[in-house]
């Protein structure tokens, strides 16, 4: 497992990169499929910020952030709060049925328009290509859940085979668009 530890405003020690490693060496034991780690420590006046990000299997991205007025506490908080997104995860996988079908690529386009122009003329600001995997409605709502600073999922729906988009309402909840044609 790759393993990269970033400070924003502060200096990241050797002291402070072995504590993160050490954390993260009990949590590799349970979850073998780890690919990359990414802790990054903020200083903000009084306040340590850790932020820890994921990337597994399967194109999950397990995020989780703490804040303490020590350093060290917000590390271990962090990957506390990772190993319990974990084993949350790991227990609904294991009584989950495999899924069928592959992974596509969609591509989104982001438009902008300015006031000052002519009506109708848009440009296209930033493309990105979103891998989307099939999977159920509730295995949807879990990467979401997993991904606390992620605001919608593209998903390809395993039981309707049509795309859809999962995403995270401002009370909590989620809401669900399944398209059709009229």
């Amino acid at each position: 497992m790759e393993i990269t530890v970033t400070g924003r405003h502060i200096e990241v020690t050797p002291s402070i990169r072995e504590y993160a490693e050490k954390k993260l060496a009990h949590i590799e034991i349970d979850f073998p499929r780890i690919l990359s780690a990414h802790f990054i420590l903020e200083v903000d006046k009084f306040r340590h910020i850790a932020e820890l990000v994921l990337h597994c299997g399967n194109h999950i991205v397990i995020e989780a952030r703490d804040v303490e007025e020590d350093l060290y506490a917000a590390l271990d908080k962090v990957a506390d709060k990772v190993a319990r997104q974990l084993h949350k995860y790991k227990a609904r996988i294991q009584s989950h049925r495999p899924r069928k079908g592959e992974l596509m690529h969609l591509a989104e386009h982001v438009l902008t328009h300015d006031l000052h122009e002519e009506e109708g003329s848009h440009h296209i600001v930033r493309t990105e290509q979103f891998a989307v995997k099939p999977m159920s409605i509730d295995e949807a709502v879990l990467q979401l859940e997993l991904a606390e600073h992620r605001h919608f999922l593209v998903f390809l729906n395993a039981d309707a085979n049509k795309i859809n988009v999962l995403y995270r309402r401002k009370s909590g909840d989620f809401g669900l668009i399944q398209p059709s044609l009229t």
